[in-house]
């Protein structure tokens, strides 16, 4: 593997781990916050479990190339929901992050998962 995809696996494996155990810490408050984006009850509470899951799997570097295109669907799935909530009268939060992101969602956050694909992109260069 080399170190580019390497690092790229590692610096997202961090990220989803963090993002997954921010939800879980304040899963009152994620679940509030994914049912305000329109996610289902059922996807919410699996979500934060599966990020670390993958996550985890990409820092130990387990799994690859397939577990950075896990993570790219979900990447791709999150950004569409986004773009749609952009769309939105009233931005909701995020939530992306739990609560390191309760801004409302706007094209940072789409660039954020823009940046996080192309992260998951190098990472499947094994």
């Amino acid at each position: 593997m080399s170190v580019v995809a390497t690092i790229a696996a590692v610096v997202l494996g961090v990220v989803f781990v963090v993002a997954g155990a921010a939800k879980v810490a304040r899963r009152g408050q994620w679940l509030t916050d994914a049912a305000s984006l329109g996610t289902p009850r059922v996807v919410a509470i699996v979500v934060p479990w599966v990020e670390i899951a993958l996550g985890a799997l990409l820092v130990a570097r387990v799994g690859l190339p397939w577990t950075a295109v896990a993570v790219l669907l979900m990447l791709a799935a999150f950004t569409g929901l986004l773009l749609v909530r952009l769309d939105d009268d009233v931005r909701r939060p995020c939530a992306c992050l739990g609560a390191w992101s309760a801004r409302p969602v706007s094209w940072w956050s789409v660039g954020r998962n823009v940046v996080l694909g192309v992260l998951a992109l190098a990472a499947m260069r094994v």
